[in-house]
């Protein structure tokens, strides 16, 4: 029951980031298991948008992963939702916002594109005896808001604009994704990597429309979630079966 409700709430009550991360780490330890490792996963992205004269912009991103073991205990199956990951760029050529007034004040300005997605890594990972991984396969992301910020210094003030784009932008996004990383040698099994996503889906609706995709590097690092507590719950559950072969008794599997 309590399983149910945490993936409810997950998949369908995306209000905050922070509201995932305290869901997540409240429940956490009940969705790890010797096949299952479920953990947080964080850290900084370096975003583009291809075909745009712009620079790259710098965010953080947050989210949780499940690593699902394979037959071959080298092969899992990597997934999970990227809560908190705003893509776009910076330093966008200042465009006409239909109002002369607001035209004038941010003429000379600058311009940051902020598209903020719930994004779906779905990966094969493979994980060498040296504790090194790497992993490819695709991502799905789904748009959550849109906005152009027009920032200037105007008569001694600095002074913004928020334009909202969102019906600018598809609603689905989707790509390519290839990483690779390190798990260290830890009691938790912290683990710390890189993850390049090459998006496929034009980014802007509109047949007339400048074809252009994102582009995000991650550098991540993850941390298992209760993992401890999961495996002392396995070994206990050994233990107990084994001594109840020994009595001679049947131990419930479930």
């Amino acid at each position: 029951m309590k399983k149910s409700i945490f993936f409810i709430a997950l998949f369908f009550s995306f209000h905050t980031a922070e509201s995932q991360v305290i869901m997540s780490l409240i429940f956490g330890d009940k969705l790890n298991s010797p096949n299952i490792e479920f953990g947080l996963e964080g850290g900084a992205n370096f975003s583009a948008i291809s075909n745009l004269d712009s620079d790259y912009r710098r965010d953080f991103n947050l989210g949780f992963y499940f690593d699902f073991n394979l037959k071959n205990p080298s092969w899992m199956f990597n997934t999970g939702v990227i809560v908190k990951s705003t893509m776009g760029a910076k330093d966008i050529a200042v465009y006409s916002l239909n109002d002369e007034k607001l035209d004038a004040v941010f003429a000379e300005g600058s311009v940051k594109r902020n598209i903020n997605y719930f994004n779906v890594p779905l990966m094969i990972k493979y994980k060498f005896d040296n504790n090194i991984y790497v992993k490819a396969g695709t991502q799905l992301g789904l748009l959550s808001t849109a906005n152009d910020l027009f920032r200037q210094n105007y008569n001694g003030e600095d002074v913004e604009y928020k334009n909202n784009i969102r019906d600018k932008i598809h609603v689905v996004d989707a790509g390519l994704v290839i990483g690779a990383g390190y798990r260290i040698k830890t009691k938790y099994g912290m683990n710390v990597g890189l993850q390049y996503y090459y998006g496929l889906v034009p980014l802007l609706k509109g047949d007339d429309s400048p074809t252009q995709y994102n582009r995000s590097l991650y550098i991540t690092a993850g941390l298992p979630i209760g993992k401890g507590k999961a495996g002392k719950r396995a070994a206990e559950k050994t233990a107990a079966e084994k001594k109840a072969s020994e009595e001679g008794t049947s131990f419930p599997k479930n």
